[in-house]
């Protein structure tokens, strides 16, 4: 039994896919606090860094003849906002630099955490839920400030029978209140767990047999994840367009 074991801890086969999420001290070991500077805090102070050298430094010197970092920066510029003007009409075009920096955090902070050894901050509900509940508070707010009481028509279907109307109205409200869990979990959830597959296979690289197959399912689930990346962002962002137009206009 005990020789068992003994082989058991030290087998190859012996991995934790979870161990990358958990939030460390970025110096030192000791326990994590309110201000502890941790590898939570470097990759997202990355993100923003990265988010500058994407989209203003290649903008601070602009040329006709634009640069491949300038035609990268004026085509994400041109990609957010044509979604934003598609969805909210050009009442929602004054809301673009927050839609713009909300998807440009999100993508870079995916695509840093396909560096290996980096740290996924979009992998953490407390980094997506805090996004989910700025997109809800800011989406009430206007809709009320907008539209006084008129953006409760948002939750009136009156295009359905009278007799269905409180039922449906109860139906919207509690899924008007879900959409913060919905965005915040969709985004980690998906992130999260195509990097814990990752590490699976990963893991079991390490046995000769199967070595050859796992690398082929590490190199297809990384493109795959190349995709997630950006796919997740664009999600995030595209819901936050369709609420900011049921602020806009919430009537049904």
């Amino acid at each position: 039994m005990a020789t068992e074991t003994t082989a058991a801890e030290g087998s190859s086969l012996v991995f934790h896919p979870m161990d990358q999420f958990i939030v460390k001290p970025l110096f030192g070991d000791g326990a994590v606090g309110m201000f502890t500077i941790t590898n939570v805090t470097l990759w997202l102070f990355l993100a923003i860094v990265a988010v500058v050298l994407l989209l203003v430094l290649p903008t601070s010197k602009r040329a006709i003849v634009p640069s491949r970092t300038q035609s990268i920066a004026e085509l994400t510029y041109g990609f957010v906002y044509k979604m934003l003007e598609d969805i909210c009409g050009k009442d929602g075009v004054k809301f673009f630099p927050y839609v713009m920096t909300l998807f440009m955090f999100i993508v870079s902070a995916n695509f840093l955490g396909l560096i290996p050894t980096s740290f996924t901050t979009t992998s953490h509900f407390a980094v997506t839920i805090p996004l989910a509940l700025a997109v809800f508070l800011t989406v009430t707010v206007l809709g009320f400030v907008k539209n006084g009481t008129a953006f409760l028509g948002l939750f009136w279907v009156s295009s359905a029978p009278l007799a269905l109307r409180p039922i449906l109205a109860v139906i919207e409200l509690i899924s008007y209140f879900v959409r913060p869990v919905s965005h915040s979990i969709r985004l980690a959830g998906n992130v999260m767990a195509g990097h814990a597959v990752i590490k699976v296979f990963a893991g079991f690289a390490a046995v000769a047999v199967i070595s050859p197959v796992s690398v082929l399912a590490i190199t297809a689930m990384y493109g795959l994840e190349v995709l997630v990346a950006f796919i997740q962002a664009y999600v995030f962002t595209i819901l936050t367009c369709v609420y900011l137009k049921d602020a806009l206009h919430p009537s049904h």
